[in-house]
């Protein structure tokens, strides 16, 4: 019989390897194969830090412990009606790549459509406008091969509890990420590792039988009695088409634009408004380990702060990036957008994250579905004209001349006023006078969301909405696994078959 087992402990240093031992001193018998499935790090007494596993482990004795969940993928069964043409996925992000992958498996040889570049040239493209100030509106830290996330932390934590989870990171294991995903707490891969991983996995997709044009944005929808006939691809082709996947990033707002006009059912979101927050490393690992030379063992110290303000507003730290950066990450001219990212080493002298305060729908200036996204392009410009990027330290937050609360809706910035000597308390060092802020981060996620039913599909029959821009997910993993749940609801519609 194969279990799982919880709290084995170690000792920072000490080796996995004593790991069988501990769970044989537990429950009285040998244990074979144990293999390790979550990792994460006790440090609320600093004088008494804790590795904490989870461990699968197979005993011949009969034991009371949870048997061992199956987390092999189980692939759906493909409907019996046959398909005329192939599926088509609208972006390249983790939900396009692992809806297209998915398909590609299964024979259904999928067409993706990604507006922006590959990675090899959107690289470029991104290195040369933090370099230069020179951004390409179809090439940048938003649009291009791997999505948003590409420069980001890779980060894969998730809050959802969905068996496609253990798929999406056994995946990108083959693909090239650390092994150590598969269990790690909070497992992170790294942009310059996620890089050449969402190149691997595309030339899987090629392998398979998939197909992928970059700089190929879907520009219009040819429907007829409420059904996807045709898609327009750069306002020139004309693609047949039965069933699409919008794959699209949250900063697609010309797509949003498009399908407003073709009357695809969406609704006003709420999303999040704020600045990206820089403090030293050594501050964050002190604070957390209280020794700060235990972050050699342990790995860079990372945080997750959250208030609730008298008047009702949530502010809360977001994708937090341990030894990262701070950059620059817009997606049009005269626009400003600030984000954060670490390399798969997290090495950096400093530590960052979003430091956001709610919005809400009636925030918003109208009742238009698109009234959000017009609400973030405010505040990007008006950062731009503050600065491109504005910063200042905490101490002088709010004060005249400020450029970083003069970006920001009022609201933002007194609920953050509220809420830094909060997280002063809870995370030493937090509300520290020289913490760097750097305004604005407006793209945490989509102020839209397009309308499906329970089998993935809109109102239009043939449309699939998934994935953060369709307002259905929230980072790389919960993203990963809805692109999964829409290719499964395309197979499990019918059959393509080429020879058809």
């Amino acid at each position: 019989m194969r279990y799982r087992i919880h709290q084995i402990k170690l000792k920072p240093g000490e080796d996995k390897e004593l790991i069988p031992g501990k769970i044989k001193k537990k429950i009285g018998a040998r244990v074979e194969d144990p293999v390790i499935r979550r990792e994460s790090i006790d440090a609320r007494d600093k004088k008494d830090i804790r590795l904490v596993y989870t461990v699968d482990f197979t005993c011949d004795k009969k034991l009371k412990l949870d048997k061992a969940p199956d987390l092999n993928y189980q692939y759906p069964e493909p409907g019996k009606d046959p398909m005329k043409c192939r599926p088509v996925i609208a972006g390249f992000g983790p939900c396009g790549i692992f809806a297209a992958l998915i398909l590609a498996e299964m024979g259904y040889r999928p067409l993706v459509l990604e507006r922006g570049r590959a990675m090899e040239q959107r690289v470029q493209d991104v290195e040369t406008f933090w370099k230069t100030g020179e951004l390409d509106e179809s090439s940048n830290v938003q649009f291009g091969e791997g999505g948003a996330g590409t420069f980001s932390d890779g980060k894969l934590t998730t809050g959802i509890k969905d068996p496609r989870v253990f798929k999406v990171l056994e995946t990108f294991v083959d693909a090239g990420a650390d092994p150590a995903i598969l269990y790690k707490h909070k497992p992170h891969i790294g942009t310059d590792v996620l890089r050449g991983v969402v190149v691997n996995l595309r030339n899987r997709i090629i392998e398979k039988g998939g197909e992928i044009c970059f700089e190929s944005k879907v520009t219009d929808l040819i429907l007829k009695d409420k059904r996807l006939r045709a898609i327009k691809v750069n306002d020139e082709e004309i693609i047949e088409a039965e069933c699409l996947i919008l794959a699209l990033g949250h900063s697609a707002r010309d797509t949003f634009q498009m399908l407003k006009k073709r009357a695809v059912p969406m609704e006003q979101k709420p999303f999040s408004i704020g600045v990206r927050i820089q403090h030293p490393q050594e501050w964050i690992d002190r604070a957390q380990y209280g020794d700060p030379e235990l972050a050699k063992i342990l790995g860079p110290a990372d945080y997750k702060l959250s208030h609730h303000c008298e008047n009702g507003r949530g502010v809360y730290t977001f994708c937090m990036c341990p030894g990262g950066e701070v950059i620059m990450a817009a997606s049009s001219r005269e626009h400003t957008v600030t984000n954060g990212m670490s390399y798969s080493a997290r090495d950096g002298a400093f530590a960052n994250s979003g430091l956001l305060v709610d919005v809400r729908i009636s925030d918003f200036p109208s009742e238009d579905v698109l009234a959000g996204v017009e609400f973030q392009e405010k505040y990007e410009k008006l950062a731009f004209q503050q600065g491109n990027p504005p910063r200042t330290e905490w101490e002088n937050f709010g004060k005249p001349g400020d450029p970083v609360a003069a970006s920001l809706p009022v609201f933002a910035a007194e609920a953050m006023k509220e809420a830094m000597p909060y997280f002063g308390k809870k995370l030493c060092g937090f509300d520290d006078p020289k913490a760097l802020l750097t305004a604005v981060e407006s793209r945490s996620s989509s102020p839209v969301r397009i309308l499906r039913g329970k089998g993935m599909e809109a109102a239009i029959k043939g449309i699939y909405p998934a994935g953060e821009g369709a307002g259905y997910a929230g980072g790389i993993m919960s993203a990963a696994v809805d692109g999964i749940k829409a290719a499964e609801a395309i197979i499990q519609s019918g059959t393509y078959n080429p020879s058809f």
